[in-house]
């Protein structure tokens, strides 16, 4: 079983277009969160301009990486880093706004830093972890979770205020949706987690010894 891959890049290639894209990511999730937690219509609408860039960020940092062959050791390891912190950002604002369970929220995270961990202490003996199919896809996921709800966040902020009452607004069943989305999200987070730690059990124990 092959647990990680080196980077047939030098140092010099680390600060590449692809990085420089996946490290823009970072920078972004808190102005994301700063914008988003502000009671105006402007800075609802500006954090989610934000996040889909951010968002966009990783297409275009995965899409640079593999046609001009870009991949370094660096972008393997910090790609899914910038994903979880905005994510986790993201799902944190959430639950500041009262749209998204708490607890939720918090067994999405602690899998996202424990994985990450892992990945950290693996890399620190020399060894890269590359992310699985499962682990992309669940990221789809999280990112289509959390983009729903911004709408809905950006739209009552813009409508209400303008008269537009409409009951999804205040409907317990738009909450219900919200749970719904969260909980498989947090399913597929914690399955792909376990997936993770199975493939990689022999790897596991070598770290943690």
């Amino acid at each position: 079983m092959v647990f990680c891959q080196r980077s047939v890049h030098g140092r010099g290639a680390a600060m590449n277009l692809p990085n420089k894209l996946t490290l823009t990511r970072i920078a972004l999730s808190p102005v994301f969160m700063g914008l988003i937690l502000i009671d105006d219509t402007r800075a609802k609408l500006a954090s989610l301009i934000v996040f889909v860039i951010a968002a966009l960020t990783d297409l275009g940092d995965g899409y640079f990486a593999r046609r001009r062959g870009l991949t370094t050791g660096f972008g393997k390891f910090m790609d899914p880093l910038a994903d979880k912190i905005l994510a986790s950002t993201a799902f944190i604002s959430l639950v500041a706004l009262g749209y998204v369970r708490g607890w939720m929220v918090i067994v999405i995270v602690a899998r996202e830093f424990f994985i990450t961990g892992f990945r950290s202490l693996a890399a620190y003996r020399g060894m890269l972890i590359v992310p699985t199919v499962g682990a992309r896809l669940k990221t789809v996921l999280q990112m289509l979770t959390i983009s729903v709800i911004l709408l809905f966040v950006y739209l009552k902020a813009t409508l209400v205020p303008l008269g537009y009452q409409w009951r999804i607004f205040e409907s317990h069943a738009t909450i219900v949706v919200f749970d719904w989305l969260m909980g498989l999200t947090m399913f597929v987070t914690v399955a792909t987690g376990v997936d993770y730690l199975v493939k990689h059990a022999a790897l596991f124990k070598n770290v943690m010894r």
